[in-house]
């Protein structure tokens, strides 16, 4: 780990013991109950952005392996995946691929700018180093309320799948964000997508092109 992902991890772990506590104070979650989690539908290809980035050979890509099981959702959890929502959202200055980098598409950890996929990718990284597991934390790709693509971070939990997304600081539920779901990573292995559209994934799911949306200021 390097000394800057070091520091911005241990921050990390010190804030979310401290809202850890108030959570199981409280007793609840903000957002409690179980709902279904979001059917497959058998195996796809990955976007060609993830493609071309498990290409430069990053780690990410690189597990195997995984069980499909769902993360226990604990005051201490819940507490800790908003914690790394919300810091990411707030670090990361939202800008397209275009404005970065002068093409349409390039998946990237990003260092103070990047689209939406960089913040799954960064939302992964930091996760994993706080201990959970790669197949807990799924790169998905939608499409927004306006037919765009767009890449979130599914954690499928023991109640719901839940969506970390750049462009608000809520955590919803898969049902809850209004998108239209096409093909995520799978939870054996990195590089295996699976379908979540009974029929042909929609092609614009292999290139993702955002707007760089910057989040709302709602918070849980």
């Amino acid at each position: 780990m390097n000394i800057v992902l070091g520091i911005a991890v241990a921050s990390l772990l010190v804030a979310g013991a401290t809202a850890a506590h108030a959570a199981s104070v409280k007793g609840n979650f903000e957002k409690p109950g179980n709902t279904p989690a979001a059917m497959t539908y058998g195996p796809t290809l990955p976007p060609a952005g993830y493609v071309a980035f498990c290409g430069r050979g990053e780690d990410e890509c690189r597990f195997s392996g995984g069980a499909d099981e769902r993360l226990s959702l604990t005051n201490a959890t819940w507490s800790e995946i908003n914690k790394v929502n919300k810091y990411v959202n707030t670090k990361i200055r939202p800008a397209t691929d275009m404005e970065l980098y002068g093409v349409a598409d390039y998946w990237t950890y990003p260092v103070d700018a990047g689209d939406c996929e960089d913040y799954v990718l960064l939302k992964k990284r930091y996760f994993e180093q706080l201990g959970y597991k790669a197949d807990e934390l799924l790169i998905t790709v939608v499409l927004d309320e306006n037919g765009d693509g767009h890449a979130v971070l599914t954690i499928p939990t023991d109640k719901g799948d839940l969506i970390l997304d750049n462009r608000r600081q809520d955590i919803l539920r898969w049902n809850e964000t209004g998108y239209t779901y096409l093909k995520r990573q799978a939870q054996s292995a990195s590089n295996q997508w699976v379908s979540l559209q009974r029929g042909p994934t929609a092609p614009v799911a292999t290139s993702i092109v955002t707007t760089g949306a910057k989040p709302s200021t709602d918070s849980n």
